[in-house]
């Protein structure tokens, strides 16, 4: 992630350009899936911030996004369905096998979110991946709570140059 992504992703973040929420959700309403996962794809899910990460950003930017994206698809979009069951520390300066620690086990659903996701294709969205750490353990938590299937869908991916250590 470099040049204008990175930077609308910062703003986005950080600059409290939420505005730009709509226009990178329209670009990611666009990503094209094979036939067969277009077809069954049946609701879309945020990567959801802890509350803590909530409160200082005042708004989750993967939610903005997932908005326009569930708009623009004509899917319904479900907010609350997945959790962070845990505050973690930024991944911005962590190793990728950091990240994959830092992450383990911290979304889930709520019991009472597991009837709208059962059986179904879930796409879910946030705006950067980077090692895929956090989708990983999102797709975890939706799979193992009843989704059938989960596509991803993100604003933009980190370069290839990271190292494992």
């Amino acid at each position: 992630m470099e040049g204008v992504a990175a930077a609308l992703v910062h703003r986005l973040k950080y600059g409290g350009w939420d505005s730009l929420g709509l226009e990178m959700g329209a670009q990611m309403a666009e990503a094209s899936f094979s036939r067969s996962v277009e077809a069954e794809l049946s609701l879309v899910v945020p990567v959801p911030l802890s509350p803590t990460r909530r409160r200082e950003r005042g708004f989750n930017q993967a939610a903005l996004l997932a908005r326009e994206v569930a708009r623009r698809r004509g899917l319904p979009l479900l907010s609350d369905v997945l959790n962070r069951r845990r505050h973690t520390q930024r991944q911005t300066h962590l190793a990728p096998r950091e990240r994959l620690t830092n992450v383990a086990g911290s979304f889930g659903v709520p019991v009472e979110g597991r009837v709208d996701i059962e059986g179904r294709h879930v796409l879910l969205v946030d705006d950067v991946l980077t090692t895929a750490a956090t989708a990983q353990d999102c797709v975890r938590a939706l799979c193992s709570s009843g989704a059938r299937a989960v596509s991803v869908v993100t604003f933009a991916r980190a370069r290839r140059e990271l190292r494992y250590s």
